[in-house]
């Protein structure tokens, strides 16, 4: 192979080189304005959202006043609209009812889905199966498996509940 050969051989893989640079740039410009992206990336933030906050709705620690009212302010850190003005238009009857009863819960969701998402208006509905484990003051307990369907809505801080329903679970036939 000759000097000159060599050269046009460098200059080629060069320019090879910088045109599929260009195309990967090109690729991933059109790929950050794509609607479908941008809908998977709502629909994964409202899913991530949701689940978190449902848990949270089912998670209380009632061993004192103190964790009482920290679990009814998680509870309205996770809420918005209607939920959050009905959660807080009740929390000094909750907190006393949560400090005499002495109650834990965790919730953690199982399963759980979006079935509808309106990134324009910034709502969604969720539905989840979670799992509750309840412990008792008196260290009685066990665990509850609870539906429920959720609307959420988009805020500032991210995706909130804004309404809560139990969904009950069929019996059989």
């Amino acid at each position: 192979m000759t000097s000159r050969t060599k050269t046009l051989s460098v200059w080629a893989a060069l320019l090879v080189a910088a045109l599929v640079c260009a195309l990967g740039g090109w690729s991933y410009a059109d790929a950050r304005d794509d609607e479908d992206l941008a809908y998977a990336k709502a629909r994964d933030a409202a899913l991530t959202d949701g689940k978190h906050h449902l848990a949270r709705l089912n998670s209380l620690d009632g061993k004192n006043a103190k964790t009482v009212d920290a679990s009814l302010g998680a509870w309205l850190d996770c809420s918005t609209g209607p939920l959050h003005d009905q959660l807080r238009r009740t929390r000094g009857k909750d907190a006393g009812e949560l400090t005499k009863s002495g109650s834990t819960a965790r919730g953690k969701v199982t399963d759980a889905a979006l079935t509808a998402l309106d990134v324009r208006t910034g709502t969604a509905e969720l539905i989840a199966t979670v799992d509750v484990e309840v412990t008792s003051r008196t260290g009685r307990g066990g665990t509850e498996r609870k539906r429920f369907g959720a609307t959420l809505a988009r805020t500032p801080d991210g995706w909130k509940v804004k309404a809560l329903t139990a969904i009950p679970v069929g019996g059989g036939a």
